[in-house]
């Protein structure tokens, strides 16, 4: 590939990740929202239904139709779909627990975990700067995390063990995007989180196992409940919110190099400080303040330097397609 189609593919990506980063925040929201009444697991089922509405009248049409669902590579897409599964159940734990600009300013660890990940698995070049920018943005983790203190809680582990799965998704994206569409890893992504929701509420969606639990896994394990009316537009914003920004964020990894389009996925940042303000009335405290600059300025950091200095393709570089 030239540089100025690697530019041009990054630029596509970097716009998916931002729309579908937006989309994720407005998902963050809502279950933190609805956490307090329904188990994880009732509203991800839930999600999941709305979701699979939505991808059939939307994406699939756009996406090739049912040939959408064929794959060849359905090991990649399981391991993927259980990579996200588990990853959204811990931060939505993290959400539960933590005010919700903190559980996802440490979620967003993950953009500097995926520049790690794309060194290890896809060979991408990271230089020494943006090294440097990745430890910046771990100290800002570390900040908010304060381990070893009596400030810490077992909660604010939850998103950045997430953010761990997340990149490792992002980057399995990156891996079979040259032949597998957005619809295609949409789809399974869709399987995955039904097929383990279903399972996970049959077995213990009575809520045998709630009592005496610890506070953090109160969300997980609690019974389902009705279903209330007012309830569900949120849950019809939850499936289509989800199901889009899932669509896009698969495009932007499949499209884009992995570490330039993570850090686009920062506007959820600012969006969850909001949020926290408006809807639960929750201000962030000084070390969630510098955490947020400190893990903000690294990504942001990474895109600059990603801007000044482009390496020349290697020769046995990878084709993606753009479509």
């Amino acid at each position: 590939m030239t540089s100025a189609s690697i530019s041009n593919s990054n630029l596509k990506g970097a716009l998916c990740a931002t729309v579908a980063a937006m989309c994720f925040s407005l998902n963050d929201v809502g279950i933190k929202f609805l956490s307090d009444t329904y188990a994880l697991h009732q509203i991800v089922f839930y999600r999941s239904l709305i979701g699979i509405l939505t991808f059939a009248l939307i994406i699939m049409p756009i996406s090739g139709g049912l040939k959408t669902m064929r794959t060849r590579l359905l090991h990649w897409h399981l391991a993927r779909g259980l990579c996200v599964v588990a990853a959204n159940s811990f931060l939505f734990l993290g959400l539960a627990s933590l005010p919700i600009a903190d559980a996802v300013a440490i979620f967003f660890v993950s953009p500097l975990v995926i520049a790690v990940f794309s060194v290890i698995f896809l060979g991408e070049h990271v230089g020494p700067r943006r090294w440097a920018a990745i430890a910046i943005g771990l100290l800002g983790v570390l900040i908010m995390v304060k381990p070893g203190t009596s400030a810490f809680q077992i909660a604010a582990i939850l998103p950045a063990i997430s953010a761990t799965l997340y990149a490792l998704m992002h980057i399995i994206a990156r891996r079979i995007g040259g032949t597998e569409s957005a619809g295609t890893m949409t789809f399974w992504i869709l399987v995955s989180f039904m097929t383990v929701s279903a399972t996970v509420g049959l077995a213990i969606g009575d809520g045998r196992y709630a009592s005496g639990a610890p506070e953090v896994l109160t969300f997980l394990l609690r019974a389902w409940a009705p279903l209330d009316p007012a309830d569900i537009p949120i849950f019809v914003m939850l499936g289509t919110s989800g199901i889009i920004g899932g669509f896009l964020i698969s495009q932007a990894y499949r499209i884009a190099e992995a570490a330039f389009a993570a850090p686009f996925e920062y506007v959820s940042m600012p969006m969850a400080v909001i949020w926290g303000v408006v809807v639960f009335g929750t201000f962030p405290g000084v070390s969630t303040w510098v955490g947020i600059a400190l893990i903000l300025g690294s990504g942001l950091a990474m895109i600059y330097l990603e801007t000044r200095r482009r390496p020349a393709p290697r020769p046995d570089t990878k084709v993606y397609s753009n479509t």
